[in-house]
This record gives structure tokens, sequence and C-alpha cells, in this order.
């Protein structure tokens, strides 16, 4: 294995409900090389720990790495490498023991933490946040998480819940029932499903798929454009709303947004950034959200600077 150093290398992994991505990382935060191959959730934990240790092996210069690091979904104890909570995306997630089952696998250090830490992290080491003594990190996609950056650190919590931003109770949710099981969370409104959703409802058809609903929104003549425009605005003037709330809260220097719904550009964007404006108290009033700087290399690259984290 390489000594850390200079030329030190890391493998990074992302483990989703339908997919594994696996990359090799430098110690400067490049992807040297990355694997994708399907996730059998169907089949059980031991079956996706099986997976992601083939993964790891189907990288050429694997051994070459002297650790490893996860990002998934759920709630992870960083500490112990240990599953704690997770929906049923990952059928029997909840308990694994990440580290120890893929270190016996890999015969490497291994560390795990959930998926929007490691997009924080990600960003915070090598992406939109790098020099910022604190930030606050939001990934909006099927789910929405993030993370809080304070002295260069990410915050965990007492329980390893912090950053767990959607599940933020939200007026503009009403009754509509979250991931968790709740309802009148800010992911069941301002999420990638519930934002198509709406506009569903609104149109009274099938839900779209989310890029276009905002190519609808983005075409003024455009059948249903004006409903498109409503189901973005309302998703993500919630976020705006809810994330200028924490600014006042916590008073971080920089705000970094990422995800698939945050890139689908100005039909998120524009209402976004007007409610978020409009919730800053005097002080913070210049601030503005970043657009993340990593894109989809972000999990992979965040899960391998695990091992460059200080702890």
């Amino acid at each position: 294995m390489t000594e850390h150093g200079t030329d030190r290398v890391t493998v990074g992994v992302d483990v989703g409900g339908t997919k594994i991505a696996a990359g090799l990382v430098a110690a400067d935060g490049t992807l040297l090389e990355t694997l994708v191959r399907p996730t059998p959730a169907a089949e059980g934990p031991s079956a996706v720990l099986d997976a992601i240790a083939a993964a790891v092996r189907g990288l050429d210069d694997w051994e070459r790495a002297y650790g490893l690091g996860i990002g998934t979904g759920g709630v992870i104890d960083r500490d112990r490498g240990v599953v704690l909570s997770a929906n049923d995306l990952l059928p029997g997630w909840a308990g694994t023991r990440l580290a120890g089952e893929l270190r016996a696998r890999l015969d490497l250090p291994v560390t795990a933490d959930n998926d929007a830490n490691v997009f924080a992290l990600a960003e915070q080491t090598f992406g939109a946040g790098t020099g910022a003594s604190s930030a606050l990190y939001v990934s909006v996609g099927t789910g929405i998480g993030g993370g809080l950056a304070t002295g260069g650190r990410l915050l965990r919590g007492a329980h390893w819940t912090a950053g767990e931003f959607g599940h933020i109770p939200v007026p503009e949710a009403g009754d509509r029932r979250c991931n968790c099981g709740r309802t009148g969370h800010l992911e069941a409104v301002s999420s990638g499903p519930a934002i198509a959703a709406r506009f569903a409802e609104l149109t009274g058809g099938a839900a779209e798929d989310l890029r276009e609903v905002a190519e609808l929104a983005a075409s003024p003549d455009a059948a249903h454009a004006h409903e498109a425009r409503t189901a973005l605005a309302e998703g993500a003037g919630a976020l705006g709303r809810a994330l200028g709330g924490l600014v006042n809260t916590v008073d971080p220097e920089r705000v970094v947004i990422g995800g698939g719904v945050a890139s689908i550009g100005a039909p998120f964007w524009e209402p976004l950034t007007e409610a978020f404006a409009a919730e800053l108290l005097p002080q913070p009033s210049g601030l503005r959200p970043l657009p993340a700087a990593l894109g989809p290399r972000a999990a992979v690259i965040g899960a391998a600077a695990l091992l460059l984290e200080e702890r």
C-alpha cells in the first residue's frame, strides 16, 4: 500500500439503492479512475457488501490505496462505521457493520459516513467551500441532506443526525408525507420527486421527470408552463426560506447547494435565491447560495476524503 505522502491515494465508494460507484482518488481530490456497478439491494446486506468489495477490486490500481471511504444513505455512526438506520432503498441495511465487514473483505482501513455528509466534505475540502471557516452545505435530489462545517470541520451531532435539513418542519409541506414517514417536512415539498408530484397534482396528469418540468418552466408558451413554474417556485421557495432561517441561526460564511435538483438551473435557482434573501437578518443580508463545484464526482471524492479528515 502507498504510504501517507504526496502520492497517496484512497478509494471512495458511493453506495445507493440502484448503483455502486467506486473511484481511486488522489490526495488533491483528482478522480483517477472510476467504476459503476448495480447494487444487488434485493439480495440483502451481505450481497451488497460483496458487490462493494468486487467494485473496489475492479479498479485497476486499488491495491495502491491506503484506505477506503464509504458514503451511503441513512444515519451512520462515523466512529464505528455502523449503519444506525436506513430507508427501504437498501432493505436490511440498518445494523450493517460497514467498516468491519469491508475491512475483512479487502484488508484495508475503512471509514463510513452518510452520503450527504460525504457531499459536504467533498465541497469543503476540494470544492465551493474550500477556504471557508464555516459553511452550510445542502444536497437536493431525491432527498434533502447536507452538512454544517465550523472551524473547517463537519458537525456530526450527538446522535449522528446533524445536517438532516430535509426533516425541518415547514408550513409549505402541509400534511404531505416525508420519506421518513412523518408529515410536513421540507423534503416532502422541495425534493425532486416532491416537485414532480406537485406538478402532476396541478395538471391532473402523471408525474413528469423533473428536468422536463424545468424545461416547461423555461418555455413561457409551452402547455402547462405556468404549472411548472408554480411547482418549482413552491419547492424552491420553501427551501430558500428554510435555509435563510438556518443562516440566521448559525451564521455561516458560505452556503453551497448541489444535487440533481439544484443543477436544473434558473427555474429553481431564481425562486430559491429570492426566498432565501427575503429571510435574512441585516448582518448576513449580502450572503447568497453558491452552486456546488464538483457535480456527480462529489460522492466518490467525498467518500475518499473521509480518510483525510482529522478526527
